[in-house]
């Protein structure tokens, strides 16, 4: 089993757009994973229908116990998160707020706030419009610990491969360096970085290839919308020659990347010339 991973520093490099053409391309010899949690779009292209939800829990949040309250207020007093609110003479916790420290349930003289196991989000094992199988999830508004809910998600999309002798994983993860990216790094087999030339995209394509070879993992670049600056992009060629990684391919702006978006569509549905780009890009990458 090959687990591909498709990263970018940033958002808005045409990241998603690439993963799901790549699950496409794939058919049924890939999971496709949707590791961007806190925003997760890669439905929206591949229209999942849920065969399995399953809840994550993650931290701890606490709850006032109304029967046992005696309204004193010091859970109020010493919140220093403002997460306690007098709602008509009954304190409660507000738990976007609640950062699960559980300072106020040691303080309460009555034992009356309990401290629970906080559920925060969701994960699905899915079966896509195609007819393949996909793993995503969503993460709670305003809740963290998103790289455990990436690790749950690959984790499951594992053993879907493995049970089903599916040859290839291939993950969408999510923009940036923190936690999530780390998170979908972890045991991969190879990276793909998709990257376009402006000086953002210049900077955070550089950190999170610095990230990456951390993980001894190989790397290789796409440059999408390379010729809106030829400059920059020529600046992205030496620095991969430099750093001794290969740029699979250099795809043109295209306005049929929005127009797919807009009608629901992967772009190698959409637009023949890219596609044939896309089917190199796989070709190399499988």
């Amino acid at each position: 089993m090959k687990e591909i991973v498709i990263i970018s520093g940033k958002g808005g490099t045409g990241k998603t757009s690439i993963s799901a053409a790549l699950g496409v391309l794939a058919g049924k010899n890939a999971i496709i994973v949707d590791c961007d949690v806190d925003a997760a779009d890669l439905h929206i292209l591949l229209n999942p229908k849920v065969i399995e939800k399953n809840e994550f829990y993650s931290g701890k949040s606490a709850e006032i116990i109304q029967e046992k309250c005696i309204n004193c207020g010091k859970c109020q007093d010493v919140c220093r998160f403002d997460a306690v609110d007098l709602i008509n003479s009954k304190y409660k916790i507000n738990p976007i707020d609640c950062e699960g420290c559980g300072y106020c349930c040691r303080i309460c003289p009555v034992h009356a706030i309990s401290f629970i196991d906080a559920k925060s989000g969701d994960w699905f094992v899915s079966k896509t419009r195609f007819d393949t199988w996909m793993v995503h999830a969503k993460l709670g508004i305003a809740k963290e610990n998103s790289g455990k809910l990436v690790t749950k998600v690959k984790e499951s999309a594992r053993d879907k491969a493995k049970e089903l002798k599916i040859p290839y994983v291939i993950l969408d993860g999510p923009p940036g360096i923190g936690c999530p990216v780390i998170a979908s790094l972890s045991g991969a087999n190879e990276v793909l970085v998709v990257t376009e030339p402006t000086i953002s995209g210049f900077s955070d394509m550089n950190r999170v290839i610095q990230l990456t070879k951390n993980f001894n993992i190989r790397i290789s670049i796409v440059i999408n919308k390379f010729d809106l600056n030829l400059q920059i992009t020529d600046r992205i060629e030496k620095f991969a020659n430099e750093n001794g990684l290969e740029i699979l391919s250099k795809i043109p702006y295209n306005k049929a990347f929005i127009d797919a978006l807009m009608q629901k569509k992967t772009i190698v549905e959409y637009n023949q010339e890219i596609a044939e780009q896309i089917k190199s890009i796989w070709k190399k990458l499988s």
